[in-house]
């Protein structure tokens, strides 16, 4: 019946009420993007498309049924653009082990154009989805029809999220502490029996009094969470304990309704869910525990700031702050948000950004960050970043991000964790069949399935990963290494080689001219070339000259026909007359002699010779030094220690390159490497067989970034380069770098100790209590404590400190946590 009006409608020709959606489009340069865009859109059946340049946004109608969203996107890419894809978090409820976690995964998944990891430790999903292709309502959806619930979150959200899961854990709580003083005749009865008193205590219609609330009413949570799982199509931890524990009861319930001469247990089914439910509730204290780390960096920035309005200073709600404001931080003060001061002097600690405790000064149009505490004068500054836009916020993303994603190593314990509900099932079918069957003992064959039941759990499989990488990525942010995923954290424990650029990395990144060689020319006219073909450049060797040539109030000359060739120099013409100033190598292919002899003496003290012609005449040499970082040294000789082959390429030429090396302590360099053929030697010593590590800090760099195995970003470089970086240095030093492995390594050690217990402690527990040597009680206790202590290990991580000096990381380590010495 239904056909009909589809058939009507079919032949009708009458049209299907137009889809629309938006699509976010990065790439676009010019109006001439947008108008390409909306022709390649309007190509396709059915669509109506107009892109607004200025938002860079697509309003979008398409006809469903001939156009899907992602046709509209492959369009949009085919056509040289990107749609970035949308995400979004979720807070879920109801799981309760890592099966769940795995089956709201699987679930999400599912879904076209949505790829979603779930983290049980933080009981969150990161999902991200293709614009159109989903939207909240949608993925809310999907999670509830798994068997469990879900609600977006967002930054406001979060106090309200931190209220319910504390209201929710007082409520668990008060059930525990009824559920121990239901318990206790229990125990007390085990002690009698245990001291020789064997006719019992409390009478069967007592212990059915006792156990029943503690069965239906405190382990009522373990009921719904099974009834959840086995609707959504699985089974997961609360499956296990409904049945062990069911079996015990209902057993011992017919047995003393009926008046059989046969034991009872409901000892074990009230004290299995008591201890369950006390394993669970220090559980979630100690999960709360590996998100202090964001908890703490949300607390730094100031709820009200002093801003001017019409000329006073009113106390507002930063909240309320926009950018431009003129705002006042007075001593002892937090920063609010991001801004520049324009009048006043003071220090400021910047230790949460960069870890580093020694004051940073400030003078007027040094930049401020929110969070960063004013020690002594006072500031007026200007808004430059506010909410959603400030380092701080930009922090807090970097860490959930890289504590909601998943790590490689993760992978095993999952593929366990979807099958261990119903492999354990099937051991306590076996166990229960063999000692009936072979044994003929109906009450042992009973309380040995119970056993297995109840001593099996997924949860420390589930823990053992995610929350090591919770506490890592958290110490992390508060050393000023700030890691984008879990994948870059476990792979830079594994680095064998580490690829350094010199300018700006092992270098302070702030040339100075310390030579001007006059040949051809007198200094004036070298000097006044030189400005003219810099100008403009923000290269530091380009802003080094124009400094030099602005002390000497020289004006840089009109030029045109301007070129700038990557990594060996600029050209252009002035006054007419072609001009050239580069590296050796270029003015020499350019068809000009150099005075070799000359250059060579000057790179040999580590300094870096540029050459200045004009009409194919060598007018002389400027020589320019880039100090080495007082840490390279020492950071370089650390990660040699730590078994890391260190290599620095540069685009200097090669003498300037060897003393630099040698200063730094660094025996494999390339020299002359243009900014494309960096990533060709990345690429090349991974085909050798290394884990490549690489770090910079300009935009050149970014190619190498992108195709290192893990890539470091210097804080104080590029926004490219830090884009391209799977992991930034908040400090401007390469001991970062080191900080960096160290915490790898030892995060990386606490996942293999977690793994290594979970999995010994469920491949040795299924066996003893299928063979008999468990009693479901000690069962049930050990089930509680397993997850208890797989996060447990995981705190200690906390304990870790850089291999540093003490004042080097007093200020990192705002906890307070003991100064454990950096193994590897």
């Amino acid at each position: 019946m239904s056909s009909a009006p589809t058939a009507a409608i079919a032949e009708t020709g009458a049209p299907a009420k137009p889809r629309t959606v938006d699509l976010p489009i990065e790439g676009m340069t010019c109006a001439a993007c947008a108008n390409r865009i909306e022709k390649t859109l309007r190509r396709l059946p059915g669509v109506t498309a107009n892109v607004n340049f200025a938002t860079g946004h697509a309003h979008v109608e398409y006809d469903g049924r001939s156009v899907a969203p992602p046709q509209l996107v492959n369009a949009i890419e085919k056509a040289g653009y990107r749609v970035p894809p949308q995400t979004t978090e979720l807070a879920l409820q109801g799981m309760t082990c890592a099966a769940c976690a795995n089956r709201i995964e699987k679930a999400l998944n599912r879904l076209p154009g949505v790829s979603a990891t779930v983290n049980f430790a933080t009981e969150t999903a990161h999902v991200r989805f293709v614009p159109g292709t989903a939207d909240a309502a949608t993925l809310i959806g999907a999670v509830r029809r798994a068997g469990y619930d879900a609600h977006k979150l967002s930054g406001a959200d979060r106090e309200q999220e931190k209220a319910r899961h504390a209201t929710a854990f007082r409520a668990e709580l008060r059930r525990f502490w009824i559920s121990v003083a239901l318990t206790l005749p229990f125990v007390a009865e085990m002690i009698a029996m245990f001291a020789g008193y064997h006719e019992g205590l409390l009478p069967r219609w007592l212990q059915l009094v006792l156990a029943t609330p503690i069965q239906f009413w405190i382990g009522r949570r373990f009921y719904v969470g099974a009834w959840h799982a086995l609707r959504g199509g699985g089974a997961n931890m609360d499956a296990l304990v409904v049945l062990g524990t069911s079996m015990a009861f209902f057993f011992s319930a017919v047995v003393t309704l009926a008046g059989l001469p046969q034991h009872v247990y409901f000892e074990a089914s009230a004290m299995i869910i008591t201890l369950i439910l006390m394993g669970k509730l220090l559980e979630a204290q100690a999960k709360t525990k590996t998100s202090a780390a964001i908890e703490e960096l949300i607390k730094l920035q100031p709820k009200t700031a002093h801003v001017e309005r019409d000329g006073r200073l009113v106390e507002l709600d930063v909240a309320q702050m926009r950018v431009g404001d003129i705002f006042v931080v007075r001593p002892g003060e937090a920063i609010p948000v991001d801004g520049v001061v324009i009048d006043g002097a003071s220090s400021i600690n910047e230790a949460m950004l960069t870890g580093e405790s020694v004051p940073v000064s400030k003078q007027p149009d040094a930049r401020v960050f929110a969070g960063t505490l004013n020690q002594h004068g006072l500031l007026k500054c200007h808004a430059t970043g506010v909410g959603a836009n400030t380092a701080l916020a930009a922090i807090v993303r970097l860490v959930e991000q890289a504590q909601g994603s998943k790590a490689p190593i993760q992978r095993l314990a999952d593929v366990i964790s979807g099958v261990f509900v119903p492999v354990v099932v099937g051991v306590s079918v076996v166990t229960f069949i063999a000692w009936w069957g072979l044994g003929g003992d109906f009450t042992a064959a009973l309380v040995n399935a119970v056993a297995v039941l109840v001593i099996a759990c997924p949860c420390a499989l589930g823990l053992a990963t995610p929350t090591a990488i919770m506490v890592g990525s958290g110490l992390g942010a508060r050393i000023g290494v700030l890691v984008k995923n879990a994948a870059a954290l476990e792979h830079a424990g594994r680095l064998t080689t580490m690829v350094l650029d010199k300018t700006g990395t092992l270098t302070l990144g702030r040339p100075v001219v310390t030579d001007v060689i006059a040949i051809d020319a007198d200094e004036h006219a070298l000097l006044a070339t030189a400005a003219a073909l810099e100008h403009g450049s923000e290269h530091p060797l380009a802003r080094a000259v124009t400094a030099h040539a602005t002390s000497h109030d020289i004006a840089p000359a009109a030029i045109t026909n301007f070129i700038a060739i990557a990594g060996s120099g600029v050209r252009a013409d002035i006054d007419g007359v072609p001009a050239l100033l580069g590296s050796l190598r270029f003015v020499r292919d350019a068809g000009v002699a150099v005075d070799e002899a000359r250059a060579e003496s000057l790179q040999r003290q580590g300094k870096t010779v540029i050459a200045v012609t004009r009409a194919s005449r060598l007018l002389g040499f400027i020589a320019i030094a880039d100090k080495l970082r007082d840490t390279s040294a020492a950071a370089v000789a650390r990660l040699q220690r730590m078994g890391i082959e260190v290599v620095m390429l540069t685009g200097d030429n090669r003498v300037t390159a060897a003393a630099i090396a040698q200063q730094a302590g660094i025996t494999q360099f390339e020299a002359e490497v243009l900014p494309a053929d960096k990533a060709e030697r990345v690429n090349r010593l991974k085909a050798d067989g290394q884990v490549v590590g690489m770090a910079g800090d300009g935009v050149n760099d970014a190619p190498a970034l992108a195709a290192a195995d893990v890539s470091f970003a210097i804080g104080a470089g590029s926004d490219v380069a830090i884009h391209a970086a799977d992991i930034t240095l908040m400090r401007d030093d390469p001991a970062g770098i080191a900080d960096a492995v160290g915490l790898s390594r030892r995060t990386l050690r606490k996942i293999r100790q977690n793994l290594f217990f979970a999995f010994v402690y469920n491949t040795l527990g299924i066996p003893l209590a299928a063979l008999g040597m468990l009693s479901p009680v000690i069962a049930g206790a050990a089930m509680a404590m397993s997850s208890v202590s797989v996060v447990s290990n995981s705190l200690l991580l906390r304990r870790w400190k850089p291999a540093r000096s003490e004042k080097q990381v007093s200020g990192a380590n705002h906890t307070g946590a003991r100064n454990a010495p950096e193994t590897i």
